[in-house]
């Protein structure tokens, strides 16, 4: 016998993989955004002027969760390649978009640092393509889970910069609490 595991041994060790990598990515994606009080509902936000090409709120609630979810069953099956050569550099590729993708929300929602932001996002989107050849280099599938994620990275990046040019002073945008008084 010239192997050390059965394919249903690797199929079951790369489930393992995926039942604890992809509720943590998602996870961690939820908490920068809930801590950041990222979304539509984001006070700061909704007085910003959209440009014509944004989404509707909802539409990020769907996309950010399956993203995540792609972004998870790639590094499980990345993490599953036991052996394979440049493992250890897609991984650390992989964390380093993932720490810095995590970052973005508390900047733009909770910093509402708008221009720096854009450049997070510039950065982000060259860590994710470097993460998407290294995993090429290992599983093919897994650079192909990647893709959606850099698709969304460019149109997320417009997006970003076109709020960035409609708002010029965004940073310095001040919405107060809502309030309300009572009259006797």
């Amino acid at each position: 016998m010239s192997q050390l595991a059965s394919p249903s041994q690797l199929r079951m060790s790369l489930l393992r993989w995926a039942l604890f990598i992809v509720p943590a990515i998602m996870l961690l994606g939820f908490l920068s955004g809930t801590i950041s009080g990222s979304g539509s509902d984001n006070s700061w936000f909704a007085e910003l002027v959209k440009p014509e090409a944004q989404p509707p709120g909802w539409l990020f609630a769907v996309v950010w969760p399956l993203l995540y979810l792609l972004m998870g069953l790639a590094l499980a099956i990345i993490l599953n390649a036991r052996g394979a050569k440049l493992r250890g550099v897609a991984v650390g590729l992989f964390v380093l978009q993932l720490v810095l993708n995590l970052l973005w929300s508390p900047l733009f929602f909770g910093k509402h640092e708008v221009t720096s932001a854009f450049y997070l996002l510039l950065l982000i989107w060259v860590a994710a393509l470097a993460t998407t050849f290294a995993f090429g280099r290992i599983r093919a599938v897994a650079a192909w889970l990647m893709v959606p994620y850099l698709a969304w990275l460019s149109f997320a990046a417009i997006l970003n910069y076109q709020i960035d040019r409609l708002n010029p002073d965004a940073e310095r945008l001040y919405v107060p609490a809502a309030t309300s008084e009572i009259g006797a």
